[in-house]
Parts: structure tokens; sequence; C-alpha cells
């Protein structure tokens, strides 16, 4: 591997919105395995053959990418993939009582479901993030990834580039061995640390879910102790890229569709019976409302922050 990496450009045919699919994968703004500067986008994982950092520049129809490490011709090769080629809209249609999706849909009609190839390389960090705030979960996956990861292949210790810093998540293999006292170091306590290291053991056979199909995917993964109907849809949406696995039990999903679609934010029973007309498609709803940004107003109390764990103890002091 050189150390100007391999690049590649290519046209898929269609405008790319790369940002919906990249801003979905990142686990917010400090997230050290992924990164926007201005148009460039970067993503640091670990493929079946080797580790890769990722650069993907997109105009219009026209992907140019350039990647480095000993998983690099297998990341270009998957691009499509991740950008959405893989994904088909055939059978969607927005209902013309719903005509805020219709105009989502006509404003963003070139969004397509990306698909990572990579379960639990999706799994852990949705493990973190169960029941818990996003920010908690964010601050958890980059203080274990920046203690537990590596550097990323590339130029990521050239302060001078955009890649500059960045790292490659644990392997499963090393997310099983972490103790359960850096979890919780990291605010992470043992009802999510569990799941995750539970998982990890099974780490080669839930990869081989992508070879299913998603409602055979979706059994596979709940039945792994902890894992339930959201942590599995959020797995699904990233690494299958299953345009139905919408994040039923969020806290906040549920109620931002049935207020976006009827004016009212309701539970997820309901919000299940509003999307039946678009079944095969309710992510691809989900993704599209927040798209346009439709989300009904926050009037409640914020969710309580954990003050149990030695983090956050750490943060009264």
């Amino acid at each position: 591997m050189t150390a100007t990496g391999r690049t590649r450009t290519f046209r898929l045919g269609r405008p790319v919105l790369l940002r919906p699919i990249f801003a979905h994968l990142r686990r917010g703004p400090a997230d050290p395995t992924h990164r926007q500067l201005g148009d460039i986008w970067l993503r640091a994982t670990r493929t079946p053959v080797g580790a890769a950092l990722l650069k993907v520049v997109v105009s219009g129809e026209t992907v140019a990418a350039r990647a480095w490490g000993d998983g690099a011709v297998w990341a270009l090769d998957q691009l499509p993939r991740l950008l959405g080629e893989a994904d088909h809209v055939d059978g969607f249609a927005p209902r013309p009582e719903h005509p805020t999706l219709v105009e989502a849909h006509r404003r963003f009609a070139d969004y397509r479901v990306g698909r990572t190839d990579a379960v639990f390389e999706s799994l852990a960090p949705a493990c973190l993030e169960q029941v818990v705030t996003g920010s908690e979960a964010y601050s958890a996956f980059r203080l274990l990834v920046r203690e537990f990861g590596e550097p990323a292949p590339g130029p990521t210790a050239d302060a001078a580039s955009a890649a500059y810093g960045m790292r490659l998540p644990p392997t499963a293999q090393d997310w099983a061995k972490i103790p359960s006292w850096r979890f919780l170091a990291a605010g992470v306590e043992e009802r999510r640390s569990r799941p995750l290291v539970r998982s990890a053991v099974r780490a080669p056979a839930l990869e081989r879910t992508l070879r299913t199909d998603c409602l055979s995917a979706d059994r596979a993964l709940r039945s792994l102790p902890g894992i339930g109907p959201w942590t599995s849809a959020e797995v699904r949406q990233r690494a299958h890229g299953d345009a139905d696995a919408w994040s039923i039990g969020d806290y906040h999903v549920g109620k931002a569709i049935s207020w976006a679609l009827t004016g009212e934010a309701l539970d997820d029973d309901a919000t299940e019976e509003i999307l039946q007309p678009y079944r095969g498609h309710r992510f691809r709803v989900q993704m599209l409302l927040t798209l346009a940004g439709l989300r009904p107003p926050r009037r409640g109390p914020r969710m309580t922050l954990p003050t149990h764990t030695p983090r956050a103890t750490r943060g009264r002091s």
C-alpha cells in the first residue's frame, strides 16, 4: 500500500446525498471514526480483509474516493453499496394524506439508504446508546475508541491532514476484553456493557446475517440477550441497509414521525399503525422526515442524566 493510498472515481447515475448517509453513521461530532471537513467525509473502519481509512468527496453524480490500509480495495469496491446503490425505492410513494412526506420526498428524492456491510461495527455503539441520551452515548463511544481502538491507516499521524487523529473502532475481541470498570469509567453501566460483550463473542455469526434477508437478520440479532427491537433496527439501518427498520422504541422518533404525518405526537403503537402503508420503507420515511427537519416542539422535561457512574461522579466534583 502506497502512502498516497488507492483512488477511484465513478458516477452513480444520480445525485448522491452523502451527508445523510455519513451523518447517520457518525456517533456525534467528535466521533474519532468518522469526520466531516467541508465536502469531505472520512470513515475509519475494519473490513473483512483489514483496516481501512476511506475519504469520499461527491460532486453531483460523481464520487471521488481514496482509501488507505489493507482493506483499501475492499472499501473502494464496497463504496457504491455504502452510498445506497443496493437500495431499491420501487413501491415507495408518499400518500396524499401525508403532504409533509410528499414534500420531503420531493426535496430529497435522491436519498438512498446506504449499508456498511459491517454488523458488529454497528452493534457495539448501538449497545452503548441503549436507554441513555445521545450525548452520554457519544461520549462513552469516543472515550472507549480512543482507549481501546488504534490509529487508522493513512495520514492520521500528520497534523496537517484532514484525517489527523482518526482511530479504528476496537475489534470484537478487544470489546470483549474491556474490563467492567473501564466501561464504568466511560459512564457505561452493566446493563449496556453486558450485551455488547456477549454479542462480541458471536461477531462472526452476526456478519453472516448480511447474506440473509432483513427479517432473518432481525431474528438473529434479537436472539442475543439484551438486544431488542430498537437495537436491532439501529444495526440493520446501517449494516444491512434495511429501508424498513425504523427506530421503534426510541424516546423521540415515534413521536416525531406521528407528529409530522398527523400533527399529533403519539406512542409507538399508534406510529406503527400510521406507518403500515409504507411497510418496506418505514426507515426511509423516518429519514426523509428527519432530513426535512420535521419534529415536534420539545416542551416536556429533558431526560435526566445519570449520577451513579464514576464518570458522572467526577463530573460533579
